[in-house]
């Protein structure tokens, strides 16, 4: 499954990423801290953290700040990845590990005790 992502999202990257228009980022004023941290919370959680950094590299490329954007982009990501079950693939090894253990983890337990 890791490895299928990466090939999903190398497709994607070459087909549609490389497609944009980037150069229109280029004159963007102000931080880019707030726009790439609130795409990476969506990306994350929609492809999986790892994945959705490596769809990142060709955007922060074009921006001015670069090196503010990584830092940016390497805590969104992390803190992201945390935030749902498919925000990390890591999160859907351990649930399936519990699982095969006899452990079932959800929520709709600890809201209703």
């Amino acid at each position: 499954m890791f490895a299928g992502l990466f090939v999903v999202v190398h497709a994607f990257e070459v087909d549609v990423v490389r497609r944009w228009d980037l150069s229109r980022l280029a004159p963007t004023h102000g931080s880019p801290v707030g726009p790439v941290s609130l795409a990476s919370v969506f990306l994350s959680n929609l492809a999986s953290n790892v994945p959705a950094v490596l769809l990142f590299r060709p955007v922060i490329e074009a921006l001015p700040d670069r090196e503010q954007a990584w830092i940016a982009l390497a805590m969104s990501s992390t803190i992201a990845g945390n935030l749902a079950l498919l925000g990390s693939v890591a999160n859907l090894i351990v649930v399936e590990s519990a699982r095969r253990a006899g452990t079932e983890l959800g929520f709709v337990e600890y809201l209703n005790p």
